[in-house]
């Protein structure tokens, strides 16, 4: 498997492995060549065996494709769902992964759901390995579910038709989790990602915490000279190419094109790279780029209508961000209706979905930190430094760090206070406070962030959406134009053998024809790898020819990084030269003013009554509760001070919970936000009711307070400003010395 297309790295400079010195001295031909004539046997002889691993690729291929369901999931499961069966039928299916040995899962644990992207590659890429998201939550205690398809899409399906599916899914996994403490975490990753969000903005009910690595959701953001790929709809005049596509594939859009798009992001890897680090260490890295390619090239179709709506309403389009979309059945579709917390995972070193696509909805969406409050919305991103695209998924790194800490504090993050959050991750070590109530090797501390902090990763431009505005104009013209002139004569020309023939043709699908044993040049290589192996005579690592051999590498892939570069720098300033053109803005009726260019949903009427409600009946209900709710409201004054909430902090009250009786979680979490929105409405007022809510009990209340003084003590001792709100929540206790817990009163 090649490092560079899973790390986002392009870097020759391998080594082979460490191996015992040849008996080349034996033989008196290659003594007198001396380390050259080790060097020419050994590059000979990784030459068969690199030839061979691409054979062995192709026979792996044709008998994947020949399965009903091709999938790398590495989990046993069982089916559950067929969505061929649904009404309105789709290729997806809903299996219950089953726990490898050694593991149990807990029935009272959230279950968890993970959907893979239908992005030209078949299912299996979130159960790939033991550490994958489907692995971690089943160490975690989870039990887990999938969401994956068959290779062709059934006659006539769409995307609504497909969130519909997915939502009988949802609908059959709460029904097995009636006792489940919380709705299902979904995990949509890449494509799947931007699917889930629109299925919960339209079915919020169905959802716990929902988490989209990798996910494209506001698709003109970018940052000049960094961000290339968001051009090619521009540069090709539109999504009319994508309807010329599903033509001449008879109907079916193949993915083998969007494999095609992702490879030429990276040519150096493609063209040299990858196939450079199989071949330099074709003794120990085969099996590992079998085991990815095993998906990479598991290509899968899409209907003509399916991609035609993607290209049209998202990548080109841009609609979601700004809840434009509307369903069939009238409902719009608007991201602000989702009430579960999400949470956005990101990586600099993604070329595919850089972080200001992943996060750029929230700024379309919100234009004051107070938004996002009023929405009732709880949103966490997370952005790695360097991890590429395929990293988020399948990096065992990523993970053992990122999706061990999501899945262990999953309900950490369901209870989280409505508002924008980034989680920082620290490794824990052994002086680390209460480090015990940390699961795993790191900590993680959600921190509030503002809609600046957004900002400065997204970094909006006004006239780069006046360029992109004009980019859908122009494209409408362009798809309107097509399908009057030439889809006509397209689609009656072009048939199932043709599209048979150009997926054959595909860069993307060629090279497992040509080197399978199809091809007779390549029947012997089998026999000739096997005699190889027996008579395998690998250099010394301390060869001289192999840093020549490294150093000819690298100069390869710097021609080729070179020769990217300027292709990007070009592509860019061709498609900034056209659409910033006022001349084309004003042709396709666009014009510079104040006024955005595309709709920023504001506040409806409905919505406005709605907080207007919900702010007077908070205001009227400040005395009510009793020493629980006293309890939670107390923990939030103070936390609020806090540098964010910790995991450690949740963990001890987790704890203390598991001791006593005490409320379920949900409800928990409808408390604490009452009680959060109480403080932002009106803290003096908040606070001064505290006494009302409280027991005559003095032993209760000096419980109680020992309770909040464990919880906020897990992370780090009271200190400045927590330490002053700490000492007035102990005057409102009107507690002097602090008591033993009391069994019965916490909660969390």
């Amino acid at each position: 498997m090649s490092n560079a297309r899973v790390n986002g790295s392009g870097s020759s400079a391998v080594r082979p492995p460490a191996t015992k010195q040849s008996s080349v001295d034996n033989d008196p031909w290659l003594s007198s060549w001396g380390p050259l004539g080790e060097y020419f046997i050994d590059s000979v002889q990784r030459t068969i065996l690199f030839w061979d691993v691409l054979r062995q690729r192709s026979e792996q291929y044709y008998a994947q494709k020949a399965e009903a369901v091709p999938h790398v999931l590495r989990f046993d499961f069982e089916l559950l769902m067929d969505g061929r069966t649904l009404p309105r039928p789709v290729n997806y299916f809903l299996i219950r992964v089953k726990p490898p040995a050694g593991i149990e899962t807990d029935p009272r644990k959230r279950p968890f759901v993970v959907v893979d992207p239908r992005a030209g590659h078949g299912p299996g890429i979130g159960g790939f390995k033991a550490d994958s998201e489907l692995g971690v939550a089943m160490r975690a205690g989870h039990p887990c579910y999938f969401v994956g398809f068959s290779p062709d899409p059934m006659p006539g399906q769409t995307i609504e038709d497909i969130m519909q599916a997915e939502a009988t899914f949802l609908e059959r996994v709460l029904s097995l989790h009636p006792s489940a403490e919380g709705k299902p975490c979904v995990i949509g990753n890449c494509q799947a990602g931007w699917a889930v969000m629109m299925l919960a903005a339209t079915r919020p009910e169905l959802f716990g915490p929902i988490i989209v690595p990798g996910s494209p959701l506001s698709y003109w953001a970018g940052v000049v000279g960094e961000n290339p790929m968001r051009y090619m709809g521009g540069l090709l005049g539109g999504s009319w190419l994508t309807a010329f596509t599903s033509d001449i594939g008879a109907g079916k859009f193949d993915g083998a094109y969007l494999v095609e798009n992702f490879e030429n992001l990276n040519p150096a890897n493609t063209l040299w790279g990858k196939n450079y680090n199989l071949w330099s260490r074709v003794d120990s890295e085969a099996p590992r780029f079998l085991e990815f390619e095993k998906w990479w090239g598991g290509h899968v179709n899409l209907n003509a209508q399916e991609m035609q709506w993607i290209v049209d309403q998202l990548f080109i389009g841009n609609r979601l961000a700004t809840a434009e979309i509307i369903t069939r059945d009238g409902v719009r579709i608007d991201l602000r209706n989702i009430r579960s917390p999400i949470v956005c995972f990101c990586s600099k070193g993604d070329n595919i979905t850089p972080p200001p696509q992943a996060l750029g909805w929230i700024v379309d969406l919100y234009q004051q930190d107070n938004d996002i409050l009023a929405a009732g919305q709880t949103i966490v991103y997370a952005v790695h430094e360097t991890v590429g695209h395929l990293g988020i998924f399948v990096s065992g790194g990523v993970a053992k760090k990122e999706h061990q800490e999501f899945a262990s504090n999953i309900d950490l993050i369901d209870v989280l206070p409505p508002g924008l959050y980034e989680a920082v991750l620290t490794p824990k070590t052994a002086d680390a406070v209460h480090s015990e109530l940390a699961v795993g090797d790191w900590i993680v501390r959600f921190e509030p962030r503002s809609l600046a902090d957004v900002r400065a990763i997204v970094r909006p431009d006004p006239q780069n959406e006046l360029r992109f505005a004009a980019v859908r104009r122009v494209s409408e013209i362009n798809l309107g134009l097509y399908r009057a002139l030439l889809q006509p004569l397209v689609q009656s020309v072009a048939s199932q053998q043709t599209a048979q023939w150009l997926h054959l043709l595909n860069p993307s699908e060629l090279p497992f024809e040509l080197f399978s044993d199809r091809n007779p040049l390549m029947r012997q290589v089998a026999w000739f790898a096997e005699q190889v192996r027996q008579q395998r005579r690998p250099c010394p690592r301390d060869n001289p020819v192999l840093p020549w051999q490294a150093a000819i590498s690298d100069s390869i892939i710097n021609v080729l990084d070179g020769w990217r570069d300027l292709r990007d720098y070009s592509c860019e300033q061709i498609f900034l030269g056209i659409y910033s053109s006022p001349l084309l803005q004003a042709l396709v009726g666009l014009k510079a003013s104040d006024e955005p260019p595309r709709r920023r949903p504001g506040l409806d009427p409905e919505r406005i009554a709605f907080i207007e409600r919900r702010i007077a009946e908070l205001n009227s209900r400040l005395a009510e509760g009793g020493l629980c709710e006293a309890a939670i409201r107390s923990l939030v004054y103070v936390g609020l001070a806090g540098p964010g909430v910790d995991e450690r902090t949740f963990n001890q009250l987790r704890r203390i919970r598991a001791e006593n009786a005490v409320m379920p979680l949900e409800e928990f979490k409808r408390v604490l936000r009452e009680q959060f929105f109480a403080l932002m409405l009106d803290l003096d007022g908040a606070l001064a009711a505290i006494p009302k809510m409280l027991p005559d009990d003095a032993d209760a209340r000096s419980a109680m307070l020992e309770v909040i003084r464990q919880v906020l003590s897990a992370s780090e001792e009271l200190t400045g400003e927590r330490a002053q709100r700490m000492a007035r929540i102990e005057r409102l206790f009107q507690v002097s010395e602090p008591a033993e817990p009391l069994a019965g009163v916490a909660s969390g």
